[in-house]
């Protein structure tokens, strides 16, 4: 009865408007008080919110389906914003955020991290989280409960593991059995660099071409909702999106694909430096130059403390205080800090 009771009183206050004494309606808000000192991001309508129903009519459609890597909630607002259809919260998060060369040092508990803030900042794209090296691979119930940990401790909607060998098939099939949503990936698979020989791409010889088709296929098979190639040839990319009855989503600038996916640092140009120009790939491209915003914006930062040229202070105190402010000061023996504050008013007043 309580419990009924409470559910009922909390789905009222949600909801309820009431007048005002000046006849103007107020919603309540729990969350998001009604003075704050930062202003934040609008939320967005929930029925204009990405869900596999929507990705579907768009494959259907021959539509466009974006999806942008985001690691933090600063990116997630930006994808928000631009109306990105799927945010992944991709294991590169090692090397682009992290500094590492590859993905595999990256842990379920940093991806948590990511993913609780994109979570935070991206309420229209559908979010997914990828399962990091070592956390789903040794049998079925440790996929499953990594993919678990992955929803309800990240937020995500769906999870992304990379395909290939029959137990990473295995754990996709058992994910999904398991009521969750898992995107597959196949061609160049960053998490098995140490069989692959580095980052090289795949489906560049017949053996290796079939294999990526053969992978989507049977990513197919165990209810993935979408399968990512990542470095291919164009026949190998086509091969795979004809067969297939689910979106392909391509890192890769294909004109056949509709469905395209880079990572936020690489498609900015964000960052400036050889670590990230040696993990950059060939085919990125970049649609702005923001690190050298970036690195300028920085250097002008550092130019003008340097010179003693600080911003005009926005936070008033009238005279009257100021004065009493000294006095309190003199009484407390800081006769060097009443100084300080006089200077100080008359330099910013």
């Amino acid at each position: 009865m309580a419990a009924a009771f409470f559910n009922r009183f909390s789905k009222t206050c949600s909801t309820t408007t009431i007048r005002n004494p000046n006849f103007k309606l107020i919603r309540y808000m729990s969350n998001v008080p009604e003075n704050t000192v930062y202003g934040g991001p609008k939320p967005q309508n929930p029925d204009q919110r990405v869900t596999l129903t929507t990705l579907r009519t768009k494959h259907r459609k021959g539509e466009a389906i974006t999806m942008v890597t985001a690691y933090d909630y600063p990116s997630a607002v930006h994808l928000d914003t631009a109306g990105i259809d799927i945010a992944l919260v991709g294991d590169s998060a090692s090397m682009v955020v992290h500094g590492h060369d590859t993905t595999l040092p990256i842990t379920l508990d940093e991806m948590l991290v990511h993913c609780r803030s994109v979570a935070r900042g991206a309420k229209r794209p559908l979010l997914v989280g990828d399962l990091a090296f070592g956390t789903y691979e040794s049998s079925p119930q440790q996929a499953v409960d990594t993919a678990v940990r992955v929803l309800k401790e990240g937020g995500m909607d769906a999870i992304k593991l990379e395909g290939g060998a029959p137990s990473r098939i295995s754990a996709a099939k058992n994910i999904v059995e398991a009521g969750i949503a898992v995107m597959g990936h196949v061609g160049l698979t960053p998490q098995a660099i140490s069989v692959l020989g580095g980052f090289r791409p795949q489906g560049r010889n017949v053996l290796s071409a079939v294999k990526v088709v053969e992978t989507a296929l049977a990513l197919q098979e165990a209810g993935c909702f979408s399968v990512v190639l990542e470095c291919v040839p164009a026949p190998v990319a086509a091969a795979a999106t004809a067969v297939l009855r689910i979106p392909t989503i391509g890192i890769r600038g294909w004109p056949f694909l509709q469905r395209q996916v880079l990572v936020y640092h690489d498609l900015l140009g964000m960052m400036q430096h050889p670590h990230h120009a040696k993990v950059t790939p060939k085919f990125c491209k970049q649609f702005a130059q923001v690190g050298e915003v970036i690195n300028k914006a920085l250097s002008d930062y550092k130019e003008q403390v340097e010179n003693v040229r600080v911003p005009h202070s926005p936070y008033k105190i009238n005279t009257t205080e100021v004065d009493g402010f000294m006095k309190e000061l003199q009484k407390m023996g800081l006769d060097k800090a009443a100084a300080a504050a006089a200077e100080a008013a008359e330099k910013f007043e």
